[in-house]
């Protein structure tokens, strides 16, 4: 059976990092930041307001000392992540600051071994959807 990459067929996936979730600068427990999109009511409050509650964004801060440890900030270790799919073919990363697109194209060469991906999954535990149903590769499917 034919690959999904040999089929044609990925996906171009929008917000890597969550509408900013995955940065690290929600704390389980803390209101959100002044001036960042959790507070702004006509850019995004609405979208993220889904992701603000303790059991994701404690799994987040989970994630600080893996990015910490591969030198990268959380946006580029989420970027990567996402980039390392066989299925993502690019990734929209939706900045909002001229700086924050500099920072997460640098992920765009980086590689997660197997070890990290592990680490990443045991971090964030039953948060992502992987119902294989629902999330496996668009090649599987057709199988």
């Amino acid at each position: 059976m034919p690959t999904s990459r040999e089929l044609g067929i990925s996906q171009i996936v929008w917000s890597p990092v969550a509408q900013g979730i995955l940065t690290g600068k929600y704390k389980p427990g803390t209101p959100a930041p002044e001036g960042s999109r959790a507070r702004d009511e006509k850019g995004g409050a609405d979208m993220i307001k889904r992701f603000l509650n303790d059991e994701v964004l404690t799994a987040v801060q989970g994630l600080l000392p893996i990015a910490e440890e591969l030198g990268l900030t959380p946006a580029q270790l989420a970027v990567a992540w996402v980039l390392s799919n066989d299925n993502v073919a690019g990734a929209i990363i939706g900045a909002s600051r001229p700086e924050q697109v500099t920072e997460n194209v640098k992920a765009a060469g980086i590689t997660l071994d197997a070890d990290v991906k592990a680490r990443i999954d045991e971090v964030l535990g039953e948060i992502p959807e992987t119902d294989a149903a629902l999330t496996q590769s668009p090649g599987a499917r057709l199988s």
